[in-house]
């Protein structure tokens, strides 16, 4: 069997343990984000920019830090606007 990591994403997922006497029903997956701050470490020299105009749309300098946000439980959710 052939044990790889899955491939890098900033979005994980868990579904909440529920009780075998639990009244409420299931809350479904549950979704949050990871910043790429978290994988980097320090911040290598030469990294990448982006144009001062797209760096103030995108809220950084740096592409490696860009992390856009897409709401995974709006429908059609998966493909980057903008």
């Amino acid at each position: 069997m052939n044990s790889q990591p899955p491939p890098f994403t900033n979005v994980k997922s868990y579904v909440p343990f529920r009780g075998p006497c639990d009244p409420c029903p299931p809350i479904g997956r549950k979704y949050f984000s990871t910043p790429p701050s978290l994988y980097l470490g320090f911040q290598p020299p030469g990294l990448p920019q982006f144009s001062p105009a797209d760096a103030l749309r995108k809220g950084t300098l740096w592409k490696v830090f860009y992390d856009y946000y897409d709401n995974p439980y709006r429908k059609g959710a998966g493909k980057p606007r903008g």
